[in-house]
């Protein structure tokens, strides 16, 4: 389309009327939780006719991180997936919208990081014009609509599925405040030594809680204990596992583990969503303890790309040597 402006947007106050919503990860009510988020802002960018109508859209959200020890402080941006279109998506309205944030976020940024794009080859050559470089990357998601969950599993997960059941092991959403300060206790404690794995305050998943339509919060529970948590979200027909820890070496005979994400993928297909994505698997090594894992509940695991753009030029430079696909 011709004589599209291309506008951002920070503030809740000042969203154009007319947003497109079907897409969570990049509507209004991703960014009011983004908003109300410490130490997260979100930057909308629209692309606009000459009427106003919003043509397209995406999300960014630039997060700030700091530490005492070791003492840091940056700041870093996610887009995840290519955003939301009036029509098919199209690679160079993309490409707008991604020239229009970079150009805004300048040299203050210490990366940009685009993730969950719907397939491999979308945008590419406007991610390398702005100077992205792609890092091969494994995605996995279950179909949930062919068949139930229970076919695709193995007998022998079944059997330990099954047994833990028996033992006592149940797995509801958190339901008290006493439930969501122990999920937020679990899932932190769970990912402090995984610098990669960004958890946000307790005020991002309080809000998930508050829209259930939205996204939900569940935890595992043995003998009165909270042994396995997660956090799904939904958008489009699609839920996605987000977050998720466990307290395998401690309760290792009841599997909290199998048991949080076993739930996690029965509740998605009882309330009929087309697949489950499982959100941060990781890069595709030829051993991952974690993608085994995932893949033994009958996935189908996808190669796709992250890409990235650092504001250090020679490190931008020098990574994207390393990357070269």
């Amino acid at each position: 389309m011709d004589n599209l402006e291309a506008k951002i947007y920070t503030s809740g106050d000042t969203l154009p009327t007319g947003l497109l919503e079907d897409n969570f990860f990049h509507s209004a009510r991703f960014f009011a939780i983004c908003q109300q988020t410490p130490r997260h802002r979100p930057y909308l960018v629209t692309l606009e006719d000459a009427g106003g109508r919003v043509v397209a859209q995406m999300l960014a959200v630039v997060r700030y991180r700091t530490s005492w020890f070791p003492p840091y402080y940056y700041m870093h941006c996610r887009i995840m997936g290519e955003g939301a279109y009036a029509e098919a998506g199209d690679g160079p309205l993309f490409g707008q919208m991604l020239q229009k944030l970079t150009s805004k976020l300048g040299p203050r940024m210490l990366y940009v990081e685009v993730s969950h794009l719907s397939h491999k080859m979308f945008g590419y050559p406007q991610l390398c014009d702005n100077r992205y470089f792609p890092v091969r990357w494994m995605s996995i998601h279950n179909s949930l609509h062919s068949r139930t969950p229970e076919e695709r599993i193995s007998q022998q997960l079944q059997h330990r599925i099954d047994a833990a059941y028996e033992r006592g092991v149940v797995t509801d959403e958190v339901q008290t405040p006493d439930d969501f300060k122990e999920f937020m206790r679990l899932l932190r404690h769970h990912n402090w030594l995984k610098p990669k794995r960004y958890i946000p305050a307790d005020e991002f998943f309080s809000q998930l809680h508050e829209q259930p339509d939205v996204g939900r919060l569940y935890v595992t529970r043995y003998k009165g204990h909270i042994v396995g948590c997660s956090a799904v979200v939904y958008s489009h027909r699609q839920a996605y596992l987000w977050y998720a820890a466990y307290r395998r070496k401690t309760y290792a005979m009841v599997h909290p583990r199998e048991l949080t994400i076993w739930h996690a993928i029965k509740d998605a297909h009882r309330r009929g969503y087309e697949h489950i994505f499982f959100m941060d698997v990781g890069l595709p090594f030829r051993k991952n303890a974690f993608r085994d894992f995932i893949l033994r509940f009958g996935g189908k695991p996808v190669s796709t790309y992250r890409w990235f753009r650092f504001s250090i030029k020679w490190l931008n430079s020098l990574l994207s040597r390393i990357y070269r696909d």
